[in-house]
This record gives C-alpha cells, sequence and structure tokens, in this order.
C-alpha cells in the first residue's frame, strides 16, 4: 500500500507538473508527511503504522520518497491500474472481486470454450 502512495504520490512530479510531491495542490503528500491538517484526508492504516506519534509516521513516510521505486514494481502499478485490476494479496483481490461482483485478476489468456 504505502508503494502505491509514493507512486500516486510521484505521479505530479513524473509528468513535470510540481518538482516535489508537497507542491501539487491534491497531494496527501503534505498531510502524510507534513503533517499539514486537512479535513479531506483520512489517513490509512498502513500510513499510521508508520510510527507511535504523528511526528514519527510524518518521518517514515518522508523517508519513503528518498528510494526510488523498483522498476518492476512501478510497471506491476502501472499495468494492473490500467488493466482495471487489483493489486494486492490474494484475499484482498478476493474481497474486492466479491464487493464488486466482477474479476479482479488476469483471466487465462485465448477465447472461452464452447458450450454445448
Amino acid at each position: 500500500m504505502l508503494a502505491c502512495h509514493a507512486y500516486i504520490e510521484l505521479n505530479p512530479v513524473r509528468a513535470g507538473m510540481v518538482p516535489h510531491p508537497a507542491e501539487y495542490r491534491w497531494s496527501s503528500y503534505r498531510a502524510n508527511a507534513q503533517g499539514e491538517i486537512d479535513s479531506l484526508i483520512t489517513p490509512h492504516p498502513s500510513v499510521l503504522g508508520l510510527g507511535q506519534t504523528a511526528e514519527q509516521r510524518c518521518r517514515h513516510y518522508r523517508e519513503l520518497f528518498h528510494r526510488t521505486l523498483e522498476p518492476a514494481l512501478l510497471d506491476q502499478i502501472r499495468h494492473t491500474t490500467h488493466s482495471g485490476l487489483v493489486l494486492g494479496t490474494d484475499r484482498f483481490q478476493q474481497q474486492v472481486a466479491e464487493l464488486l461482483g466482477r474479476r479482479t485478476t488476469p483471466g487465462r489468456p485465448g477465447r472461452k470454450p464452447k458450450g454445448d
């Protein structure tokens, strides 16, 4: 989940819209990394798990941006989102599939067998 946070927060940077995620108006970076209060932001449990205090959570969240995301992970996130699929554990994918009433993982390649 935290990799997805970083991916989303860095999209405007990769697009050349801003030099830093804190400068993008619609980013949650300022709330998650700098502790800025925003009534639109509810911290995800993965962010809350970064530390016991708000200061610790902000520090650890900022540290996520000191590392670059692995190219394979970027590709996986992009492929999943562009395909309308779900990235996560098998259990999470199954839960989302049940909620949406549709497949959330890649299907088998090829045509479905003809029924009799």
